[in-house]
């Protein structure tokens, strides 16, 4: 065995394979002493994994000694190659493919030079070079507005300065990824922040037909934290029907996932929401 290929048995697993998986990605090789094609495969992955020099790990397991792990993964032909990132399973193959295939199949595992940049603006935000950082992580985006690792680092260091609308912009066109969905909201709402509220509240109570002046009072209860008295603005918005109507819905939406699903006061507003659009 290499330095990157090893012997893993299932009470290995969780440490060699999903852990090791959130720093590398590592490959699976469910194979058996009989298996001719197995003993095909295993020379071409063991050569290609060692050609990758560390940026990819190569883990041979025993389908006969680990017969419930490979069950537990759906295994039915051996050998199956199952590809692992951040602790779960991306991609599979079965079969002794050609070199050519299994290192196509490695390659689209391995990072790519804007994923390397933007673990380097990582290292140098750690390192306190905020600004290196930014135009390295900027610089990423230029190439690939929809780089969901520069645009979540970039918005997180926008947020942490307080540039909230600019973080809004960032992660705009990204795929709405959980996390990317719940950053979205939390610089929305914070973007609040800065809201007079007597002033909003007077502004409402000399006009309380100004929609606008309505809407930010809402948020600037939500910036304050006062969720009920927040949500219940908007949902009055929403329910006039008028043109803050889909910006109250899209700021209730916000607070709905800041504060979580299974908080009480979600749940009521979220059905009372559900009754007023539909």
């Amino acid at each position: 065995m290499t330095t990157f290929v090893s012997d893993v048995e299932t009470a290995d697993f969780q440490r060699e394979v999903l852990d090791r998986s959130h720093e590398v990605p590592v490959l699976v090789d469910f194979w058996a002493e009989w298996c001719g094609p197995c003993k095909v495969l295993s020379p071409i992955i063991e050569k290609v994994v060692d050609e990758a020099g560390g940026r990819i790990r190569l883990a041979k397991i025993d389908s006969d000694r680990n017969k419930e792990l490979a069950g537990q993964f759906g295994v039915q032909g051996i050998p199956t190659v199952i590809a692992f990132k951040d602790g779960q399973p991306v991609s599979q193959f079965t079969g002794a493919l050609p070199e050519a295939q299994v290192k196509e199949f490695i390659e689209a595992l391995l990072p790519s030079e804007l994923d390397l940049a933007v673990e380097e603006a990582d290292r140098l935000y750690e390192a306190g070079d905020e600004s290196g950082a930014e135009g390295m992580l900027r610089g990423v985006l230029t190439v690939d507005g929809t780089h969901h690792d520069a645009a979540v680092t970039l918005a997180g260091l926008l947020l942490d300065r307080g540039d909230n609308e600019e973080a809004v912009k960032v992660m705009a066109p990204v795929s709405q990824t959980p996390e990317v969905t719940a950053m979205l909201a939390a610089a929305r709402m914070s973007s609040a922040n800065d809201l007079d509220l007597d002033q909003l509240e007077a502004s409402v109570a000399a006009n309380p037909e100004d929609e606008s002046a309505a809407f930010d009072l809402a948020r600037a209860h939500s910036a304050a934290g006062d969720y009920d008295v927040a949500l219940s603005g908007l949902l009055n918005l929403v329910e006039q029907r008028g043109e803050r109507a889909d910006d109250a819905r899209i700021a209730m939406l916000d607070i709905f996932e800041v504060l979580g699903s299974n908080t009480p006061l979600v749940g009521d507003y979220r059905r009372r929401l559900a009754t007023a659009i539909f």
